[in-house]
């Protein structure tokens, strides 16, 4: 089956949402370069994207991104068959008369498929497409995983550096922000106190707590604004990579060199979940997002702790294993709650499941492709109320108090 390039799981866009405000964008872009005639565009958003779109800004993102021509939304909630969770159908228009449509998929991540479009597939990088294939491959050729990465992709690295830089300021100006979140939640920003507090406290361990908590927040946060962002592997999930490594940099003085490197095999991590499940809420529930941000965090920090393949491998599996089940149900369809709070829990699970991995991998009895395949066929099981639509868990039964 093989892999496509790293560059598909760290994608660098505006938030709120990368399947419901990134790939919409790139949807509306697709058809503009389709039909550079059309005067007027109609969209009709099904599944999850007609369910929670309003409060990821989806309308606002399709719109931005059409600029001055006319554009209709349409939001058909109806339940019917669809080849993806998160499909629209968009029709091309000029001087009244049909120039043509596209049935486009939002897969997760920040990507899109067109229907009967094949070719608009990105390449296979990767003949190996998991994690067992990945690591036998690596033992036979005396290989690391980042030095795998490399090896396939060698101008990769210019990549991860953009990436990293983003994650960075995102970080950053999180951490200055105040203020009341839009959306109407009166979600207050958390990131800047959760700073403050860890640089003020000389107990060790809650120092370790506030911070990665904060960093996580702040990209988070920022995300939920409409900010600039990375998906790691969504929007949903941004801020548990970002945190760890950020948190790695400040407090330890890791260099920019060995953060690539953990970033490259994090990217691994996420695309061997892609291409064998899924990072789509709407697909597979919010273990599919934040549950692979947390085995992409925690195989990042084995990297930088120089452990073995073995030993990375129990922690993103072990990381992943804590998340199954985990529901997708944003209030209002807004990515704030419990999404916020869910990032900074996922970064520090990422760090227990990464120093539990140090010791506890000769007894692991579960494989990493073996939990990506539970996590999918659980998704699957899921009631479609719990991936992404806003009709069950807190969404539903949450009473927004002024």
């Amino acid at each position: 089956m093989g892999m496509t390039s790293l560059t598909e799981i760290y994608r660098i866009g505006r938030g709120p949402s990368s399947s419901h405000t990134m790939a919409p964008e790139k949807a509306a872009m697709f058809m503009m370069n389709e039909y550079p005639a059309a005067d007027f565009f109609r969209v009709t958003l099904m599944g999850s994207l007609a369910k929670t779109g309003r409060g990821h800004r989806t309308d606002y993102a399709i719109r931005e991104t059409f600029g001055n021509i006319r554009c209709e939304i349409i939001w058909d909630e109806s339940e019917r068959e669809l080849p993806h969770p998160n499909t629209m159908l968009m029709e091309a228009f000029k001087d009244g008369e049909k120039l043509g449509e596209a049935e486009i998929m939002s897969i997760g991540g920040g990507a899109i498929k067109v229907a009967g479009r094949p070719s608009a597939s990105a390449p296979i990088v990767y003949e190996e497409s998991t994690f067992t294939e990945i690591a036998d491959y690596c033992r036979q050729n005396g290989l690391s995983l980042q030095q795998y990465v490399y090896e396939h992709e060698p101008d990769i690295k210019s990549h991860l550096r953009k990436v990293w830089e983003q994650m960075q300021q995102t970080i950053i100006k999180g951490t200055r922000e105040e203020g009341e979140l839009p959306g109407g939640l009166h979600v207050m920003r958390r990131a800047k106190e959760l700073y403050f507090l860890g640089h003020r406290t000389r107990d060790l361990i809650r120092k370790e707590h506030y911070l990665i908590s904060a960093y996580a927040y702040a990209s988070a946060e920022e995300n939920a604004a409409g900010g600039m962002m990375v998906t790691a592997p969504t929007c949903g999930a941004c801020g548990i990579l970002p945190a760890v490594l950020y948190y790695e940099k400040i407090l330890f003085f890791t260099s920019d060199d060995e953060i690539i490197d953990a970033l490259a095999v994090a990217g691994l991590i996420g695309q061997i979940i892609k291409t064998n499940a899924s990072v789509s809420g709407a697909e597979a529930g919010c273990q599919a997002e934040v549950g692979s941000a947390c085995s992409m965090a925690a195989a990042a920090l084995c990297v930088l702790r120089g452990l073995n393949i073995m030993q990375l491998e129990a922690a993103a599996e072990m990381a992943m294993e804590h998340c199954l089940g985990l529901t997708c149900d944003p209030v209002g369809g807004l990515v704030q709650i419990p999404c916020i709070e869910r990032n900074a829990v996922g970064a520090l699970r990422s760090y227990d499941m990464a120093t539990l991995a140090e010791v506890v991998f000769e007894e692991r009895k579960v494989s990493f492709d073996v939990v990506v395949k539970t996590m999918y066929e659980t998704g699957k099981d899921l009631s479609h109320c719990y991936r992404e639509t806003a009709e069950g868990g807190l969404a539903k039964l949450y009473v927004n108090k002024p």
